[in-house]
């Protein structure tokens, strides 16, 4: 054992700012495309719950219950993607018109936050990945413009339903230290985050996102499909690692596949990496199939 000190150089550990905010629409449970949130200005993460509940035998405290813990943040920004519409209780039926009060999409975000100490301001950065999101109605104050004029602020409260991570408790959020992790693993998962040239920006879920860092992540290298246009079928490879979808329907599919339709009728299928695989960086991952008969 040595002496505890305290407050030796590089130890003022401290953690502030909030960027690269990317919003993801998920389909069936999978998180599949992301846009980037510009204006993000702040991101209040609220858990909740976790409450102690006591209880009595025999005259004295005997335990205490603890309630379920919940996860809720309050996100603000001065604008949002197109796709957060949805989102946000709104429908857009053509270009430009918006109609409100309507159902609102689950949504998944991440988001960076900056970590520094007395000795490295810029010591890194952690990446942070919320699932099952849901934004509450808000507030919208329209002011005139005058001498000090200020962009209208947004904001939503935002609860969260967790999903399912082997091993653990269902979470809905997931928190990587870049100080803590190796450089490879880190870009793994950044590469999946953000997109690569020719793949798009996805965002894995928890199963996947451990698999990353627990030194066990392969390299999967997804391939074509075969196609026969006059018929529309298509016949999905077998690759360990590499699980095929369609497009239209975020269906998982094994073997064959058929476009339905006649001349013309196309579809886009595509390919995620299994859980503890990743996909080299600027792969193809999907193909649009148009049937000709």
């Amino acid at each position: 054992m040595t002496k505890l000190l305290w407050d030796q150089p590089g130890e003022h550990r401290f953690e502030t700012g909030v960027d690269q905010g990317v919003l993801y629409i998920p389909t069936n449970g999978v998180y599949s495309i992301g846009y980037a949130w510009n204006g993000l200005t702040a991101l209040t993460e609220s858990p909740s719950g976790a409450e102690a509940s006591a209880v009595y035998a025999n005259n004295k405290k005997y335990l205490n219950l603890m309630s379920a813990e919940e996860f809720g943040a309050t996100l603000e920004a001065f604008t949002y993607p197109d796709a957060f519409i949805p989102c946000d209780g709104g429908a857009a039926p053509s270009q430009g018109v918006t109609i409100g009060q309507q159902p609102r999409k689950e949504f998944g975000l991440a988001y960076r936050t900056k970590v520094g100490t007395d000795t490295n301001p810029e010591l890194g950065y952690k990446l942070h990945m919320v699932y099952g999101c849901l934004a509450a109605p808000s507030e919208r104050a329209y002011a005139t413009v005058n001498d000090t004029p200020e962009a209208m602020p947004l904001s939503w409260e935002i609860s969260t339903t967790p999903v399912n991570i082997t091993g653990h408790k269902p979470t809905a959020i997931l928190t990587i230290d870049s100080t803590k992790v190796t450089a490879a693993n880190l870009l793994a998962l950044e590469n999946a985050l953000y997109g690569t040239v020719g793949t798009d920006p996805r965002l894995p879920l928890p199963d996947e996102v451990v698999g990353m860092f627990a030194g066990g992540i392969v390299n999967a290298t997804p391939t074509m499909p075969t196609f026969v246009s006059a018929t529309g079928v298509i016949t999905i490879p077998a690759i360990t690692g590499v699980i095929y979808k369609r497009a239209d329907t975020n269906a998982t599919v094994v073997g064959t596949t058929t476009i339905a339709g006649t001349t013309g009728a196309n579809l886009i299928i595509y390919a995620i990496p299994a859980a503890g695989y990743q996909f080299p960086a600027g792969v193809d991952d999907d193909w649009l199939f148009t049937r000709t008969a």
